[in-house]
């Protein structure tokens, strides 16, 4: 699992009209769900912008032609 340190993004919770909640966070497209209660939609936020961040890295990973120079570094976005 990747980790996260001190990275914050902005979740958006719509209350829909026949009960429940939709949630997608705004900076990551596919990162979305849904649930009963709030706190459901939270938790299930949590995941899904969990695995939408997982996948995207290995989908970059395999994305690097085989045989060719990449590099990987750390950013970090708090300065």
């Amino acid at each position: 699992m990747m980790k996260l340190n001190n990275c914050t993004f902005t979740a958006v919770f719509v209350e829909e009209p026949k009960g429940g909640y939709s949630a997608y966070v705004e900076e990551i497209p596919g990162a979305n769900t849904q649930g009963e209660t709030l706190d459901e939609a939270k938790e299930n936020l949590k995941d899904a912008l969990q695995m939408v961040l997982e996948s995207n890295k290995i989908l970059s990973q395999k994305s690097v032609v085989a045989g060719s120079k990449s590099y990987r570094e750390t950013i970090d976005l708090s300065e």
